[in-house]
């Protein structure tokens, strides 16, 4: 029974990094400029970001799939955590050095929300482990 409620809280996390994870990527992938222009930073070339919203939105269709079977997923779930916790370390860097004028909220808002799920993951896949890296089938 414990095993299910594991499973039920990783599943969990990774809707919601699903979620996270697929409106950020759709908004760099359609529309870089916006998300620019409402940070308040200088206009940037719009294909330096389309790039990271294709990987993010194939991220979030990944945790989809693990999310439908997580058995053996174990290395998928960390590298997300993995993933999220150098985003938030990232962004937290670009918000000390933030430059005057810029939207510090647009930095702030996803450093707290990928740090997190940085600890969601790591947490709901310590719980699951069972199911993530099953012994002996």
């Amino acid at each position: 029974m414990a095993e299910k409620k594991n499973v039920g809280f990783l599943k969990f996390v990774l809707a919601v990094f699903a979620v996270v994870s697929m409106v950020y990527g759709i908004c760099y992938f359609f529309v870089p400029d916006f998300l620019v222009k409402l940070s308040g930073e200088v206009p940037v070339y719009h294909g330096w970001l389309r790039w990271s919203g294709g990987s993010l939105i194939a991220l979030g269709i990944g945790s989809i799939l693990v999310f439908n079977k997580p058995k053996y997923q174990g290395i998928f779930v960390n590298i997300l955590a993995l993933g999220c916790l150098l985003n938030a370390i990232a962004l937290v860097w670009a918000w000390i050095g933030a430059v005057e004028g810029t939207n510090t909220w647009f930095t702030i808002l996803p450093a707290i929300i990928t740090l997190v799920l940085a600890v969601l993951l790591f947490w709901s896949g310590q719980l699951a482990k069972d199911i993530l890296y099953p012994k002996g089938e």
